[in-house]
C-alpha cells in the first residue's frame, strides 16, 4: 500500500441513527461511531474516513431494491460474474477506478489449476 493508502480508511456503514437532539450518526462494521454526517448516507454505505480529521471526505451510496435477500450481481476484473448477498458486498471505488490499491491481479484469487498454469507459461517464457 502506498503512503497515500494510509491517510484514509474505507468504512462500510452498519446503521444510521439519531442520538440525543436529533444529532445524526452512523455506526460502521469497524465499530467506529461518526457524528454530523452527510444525510445523504445510509447503510451498507461505502465511506473514505481520513485518519487525521476523523472526518468522511467522500461516500459512495447504492441503490436500494426491495425484497427479503439482496442480491448483487458482480463482475470481478476478469470478467466473471456471480451473484451474492448484499452483507457480502464491500464497495472499494466508484466506477472502475478504486479508492485503494489492489495486490497483483488486481485482487482475483486464482484456482491451484490456474497458478499452475501460470507458473508453467512462466517457465516456458522464460527458457525460450
Amino acid at each position: 500500500m502506498g503512503f497515500s493508502s494510509l491517510q484514509f480508511k474505507l468504512c462500510k456503514v452498519r446503521s444510521v441513527q439519531f442520538g440525543q437532539k436529533g444529532i445524526p450518526y452512523i455506526n460502521t462494521y469497524d465499530e467506529r461511531t461518526i457524528r454530523y454526517l452527510d444525510p445523504l448516507i445510509k447503510a451498507n454505505d461505502t465511506i473514505k474516513l481520513d485518519l487525521e480529521a476523523q472526518k468522511i471526505t467522500d461516500f459512495m451510496s447504492r441503490e436500494k431494491h426491495k425484497g427479503s435477500f439482496e442480491t448483487i450481481h458482480v463482475q470481478d476484473a476478469t470478467g466473471h460474474e456471480f451473484a451474492t448477498r448484499m452483507g457480502n458486498i464491500f464497495t472499494i471505488g466508484k466506477g472502475s477506478k478504486p479508492w485503494v490499491s489492489l495486490p497483483k491481479g488486481k485482487g482475483i484469487k486464482l484456482s491451484i489449476i490456474e497458478e499452475a498454469k501460470k507458473r508453467h507459461a512462466a517457465q516456458v517464457g522464460a527458457a525460450a
